[in-house]
């Protein structure tokens, strides 16, 4: 099977709430779809989102970066060939992480379609079931009080608070959520860089002393302070998650090495693509540490792919924080990955096993042979 041609298009769906972090705020999921066309008649979809403060890209970035440097490279390969294919997405360009990502899923979707098989089953088998938590914006508390509770009646129990832009307002904000919901769910707490080392010390102990109990607190500092995740992980009991400090298979060996954090989030989109996430997995299990697979605010074509890898990799990734697409008004993906409430079922079909996607927008400046 033969990689013919690469086109481009836009997939928007609003959402049911604006998402809100320490970072930004957004009322719609927009993503570039990659549609990788073969000799075959097969089509490989991937996507990607636009995150100019998380990983740098851009959909006019990533669009750029896959006609002028990746795509015509990979004319003409067979697909049959994968580690060589990623290899070369990989090598292409440096950064650029999103770009791989679409396009190393829309290959994979492709690798699952040659053999005719479900891409987690291809990648080790698991189990087609996944439960994952839902995302509380920071807003006011009366606001992410009652967010919890539309969260815990549609059936969550694990609830991923987004707090980091007010230390004193974060600790209120946290106690409330945890004694109105503590006793009926998990609290996972996501500071996107909003705190510093001493501020993360000073803001956990006072919650750990008056009996908050947190399954975990993702990158509470900047992404490049290594020595303040360490120095918070020596002091608090909490464990401490490693989010945007680790993008690469290098960066997570530098914070398991020292001891700087608990966990590991695993973002496709983040890593570059399946093929470093599945590295990174693989170096987690050899310092037995547990793992998150994580989304940004990706659509159900980019978050199929990382589902699949959960339920392969399910001995190393034991969280799921996947509901992106969940947090849409519908989901324009027919077949595929279904995202219903918390529970995540993985397709039997080929590949990522889409079928149809409705609301393409075309981009008609794709990559075809010369």
């Amino acid at each position: 099977m033969k990689i013919t041609a690469i086109r481009f298009a836009k997939l928007k769906v609003p959402l049911v709430t604006p998402f809100k972090t320490a970072l930004r705020e957004v009322s719609f999921i927009e993503d570039l779809v990659v549609i990788i066309e073969t000799d075959k008649g097969e089509i490989g979809y991937g996507a990607a989102a636009s995150t100019p403060v998380i990983t740098g890209d851009t959909h006019q970035s990533i669009l750029s970066v896959i006609k002028q440097f990746i795509a015509p490279k990979l004319l003409g390969m067979e697909i049959e060939n994968l580690n060589q294919i990623c290899q070369l997405i990989q090598s292409s360009v440096v950064a650029n992480y999103s770009a791989k990502a679409a396009l190393e899923l829309a290959v994979y979707d492709l690798w699952g379609k040659l053999y005719q098989a479900p891409l987690y089953k291809l990648l080790g088998g698991g189990s087609k079931t996944l439960r994952t938590d839902i995302t509380i914006s920071v807003d006011n508390i009366d606001k992410m009080l009652s967010d919890c509770a539309l969260a815990v009646s549609q059936g969550f129990d694990i609830l991923k608070v987004k707090i980091g832009n007010d230390l004193q307002q974060d600790i209120e904000r946290v106690k409330a959520i945890y004694q109105g919901f503590g006793q009926q769910t998990q609290i996972r707490l996501d500071v996107n860089q909003g705190w510093d080392a001493k501020q993360t010390v000073f803001a956990l102990q006072k919650l750990e002393s008056h009996n908050v109990e947190l399954e975990l607190v993702e990158q509470p500092v900047k992404s490049d302070d290594f020595k303040g995740l360490k120095y918070i992980t020596e002091r608090v009991n909490t464990p401490i998650m490693a989010d945007e400090s680790a993008f690469s298979p290098k960066q997570v060996i530098q914070l398991l090495e020292q001891n700087a954090v608990d966990i590991i989030n695993i973002k496709v989109m983040k890593t570059g693509g399946l093929s470093r996430a599945i590295e990174i997995a693989n170096i987690t299990a050899q310092y037995q540490a547990q793992c998150m697979i994580g989304c940004m605010l990706e659509g159900s074509i980019a978050v199929a792919g990382a589902a699949h890898l959960a339920s392969a990799k399910a001995q190393q990734i034991s969280k799921i924080d996947l509901d992106g697409p969940a947090l849409g008004q519908y989901d324009p993906v027919q077949g595929g990955v279904e995202f219903n409430g918390p529970a995540i079922t993985l397709s039997d079909g080929p590949g990522l096993g889409i079928k149809s996607i409705d609301t393409l927008q075309p981009i008609n400046d794709g990559v075809w042979p010369l």
